[in-house]
């Protein structure tokens, strides 16, 4: 199995440029990270660092977040956020120059909460805009655009995987076609999606997968999601990506349970 351990929820321990050599320590040659900058358009100095700190380490970063805004804070993304467009779109060279950089072809868009006083239809339509410059900009280096469905915020709107789809489907009619569903199967069960119907219909479409078990956002086997069986599923059905490690754990068990699996 591939995996590909995501370094902003997993070995948070360690200074985040420190994240990379103690993924391969462990013993994987892939990455994936959140933002990792406090702004859309860093110093090119901290891109340095960070593209440097994934060389030296020898792995490969296989997904990047665009910039989110404040994740501890609340945040969710800039992609429908009326006021942050200008932010959102400097972000969108800076995000494909490190996938030029890196070898990194898939970028996680979030999709943004919903804004008081704001129309809900009018934060759609700068979303799907968004989405559709974001594609055209990694298009150049054969990236693709992720969109995700997210549990445990109310006020963001995509819960489930057709309330990705929908919006994909959008991008698709304004003409581009490297959106793809990011399906982590947590947030779509917590939010009590089908995730088996999901994987029958939509697997070889998936961009990305990532797990956590539930409950808790624990390490796969902490919980009762048959996340195996959903993994093998859609490997059958034609998925052939790396599988994302988003769950939270310390970082002296964190790879314990896939230890104990391959024995």
């Amino acid at each position: 199995m591939s995996y590909t351990v995501n370094c902003s929820i997993l070995l948070t321990e360690l200074p985040l440029l420190e994240r990379p050599a103690a993924a391969k320590a462990a013993g994987f040659d892939r990455v994936e990270f959140w933002w990792p900058f406090a702004e859309s358009v860093p110093a090119d100095t901290e891109i340095d660092q960070f593209v440097g700190a994934l060389k030296d380490a020898g792995v490969q970063l296989t997904g990047l977040n665009f910039n989110a805004g404040d994740m501890p804070g609340g945040d969710r993304g800039l992609v429908s956020w009326i006021g942050r467009e200008d932010e959102f779109r400097a972000n969108i060279d800076v995000v494909a120059a490190i996938g030029e950089a890196t070898g990194c072809r898939h970028f996680n868009a979030l999709y943004g909460n919903r804004q008081d006083g704001q129309d809900p239809a009018a934060q759609d339509a700068l979303g799907v805009e968004n989405l559709v410059l974001a594609a055209r900009g990694v298009e150049r280096i054969g990236g693709t655009v992720l969109l995700e469905p997210v549990s445990g915020t109310e006020a963001y709107p995509l819960k489930t995987a057709q309330d990705a789809l929908d919006i994909i489907a959008k991008t698709q009619e304004a003409g581009v076609d490297n959106v793809r569903l990011l399906a982590d199967f947590y947030h779509l069960s917590v939010n009590g999606d089908d995730v088996s119907a999901v994987v029958e219909q939509h697997a070889p479409q998936f961009g990305h997968i990532q797990i956590a078990d539930n409950p808790g956002r624990g390490a796969p086997g902490t919980g009762t999601l048959p996340l195996g069986e959903w993994v093998t599923r859609s490997r059958d059905l034609g998925y052939a990506g790396p599988i994302g490690l988003e769950y939270k754990a310390a970082q002296e068990d964190a790879f314990g349970w896939l230890i104990r699996q391959t024995a």
